[in-house]
């Protein structure tokens, strides 16, 4: 089992930056969108992130597998004898890329018995990139400052509630959640930087109703734990993050 050690965390956000940059390569300039199976859309910057994070964690630890979206045909039979595994997300938010917003991570998580126990979220448009892990801290690093992040405190009554929820997948649910705040304030973000607004006290509650899956949520599930968040599933006891069915069930994300 990998010690979780400053080290072991820098290695992994220089490996994100690295693949946030070959992203921007891409989205500098005119790229073809395909469609895999799910319909889900898919370019050239998914996959070039993809083989970049495969190729240097192999490197750094070639003795941990590596479950990715760009490579998820991996049987349960396989999996399911993984005491840890990266999980990756080269490119979350590909909708957000390709309205060109900005939008956009890479997305990097250290599984561990089952539980997210390290993670880095990277948005290279906005020269940000969020780490944490068990027992180190969670971080905010932009413009070469390095800020350490911590939740903000539970609302108080009547004080306005913040919640974030996603740019392209808004829905009836969250209208009927918000609806139990008299005073709120609704702030839409794409990919994984929702959990990065709770996790550094810029929204109070991230719910999640809709389709997510594994590597969506791993990265931002333990930066916003190690920040003094409560990441909630619906259904689901632990470990989260071992289980045969990669699709996630509805989730809250709160202080």
């Amino acid at each position: 089992m990998l010690q979780l050690t400053q080290d072991l965390l820098d290695q992994v956000r220089r490996i994100a930056i690295a693949a946030g940059d070959a992203i921007l390569t891409v989205y500098q300039r005119d790229f073809v969108v395909e469609q895999k199976d799910d319909e889900s859309p898919l370019t050239e910057a998914d996959l070039a992130a993809h083989h970049l994070i495969l190729a240097e964690l192999t490197k750094l630890t070639p003795q941990v597998p590596v479950l990715s979206e760009e490579a998820a045909d991996i049987p349960w039979s396989e999996r399911q004898q993984w005491t840890e595994y990266w999980l990756v997300d080269p490119l979350d938010g590909t909708k957000e890329f390709i309205k060109r917003n900005g939008e956009f991570t890479v997305n990097i998580a250290l599984i561990q018995q089952g539980e997210p126990v390290l993670g880095v979220i990277h948005a290279p448009v906005l020269d940000k990139t969020y780490a944490a892990a068990e027992g180190l801290g969670a971080t905010r690093q932009q413009h070469g400052l390095t800020e350490t992040i911590r939740v903000a405190l539970t609302p108080a009554a009547g004080e306005v509630v913040k919640v974030v929820g996603s740019r392209s997948h808004y829905s009836a649910d969250i209208e009927d959640y918000l609806s139990r705040f008299p005073q709120h304030e609704l702030i839409a973000v794409g990919s994984s930087l929702k959990f990065c607004l709770v996790a550094e006290g810029s929204a109070h509650l991230y719910p999640r109703f809709g389709p997510t899956m594994l590597w969506d949520t791993g990265a931002g599930h333990v930066i916003a734990k190690v920040a003094g968040a409560q990441v909630e599933y619906q259904g689901i006891a632990n470990p989260a993050y071992h289980r045969e069915n990669l699709k996630n069930p509805n989730f809250l994300v709160g202080t």
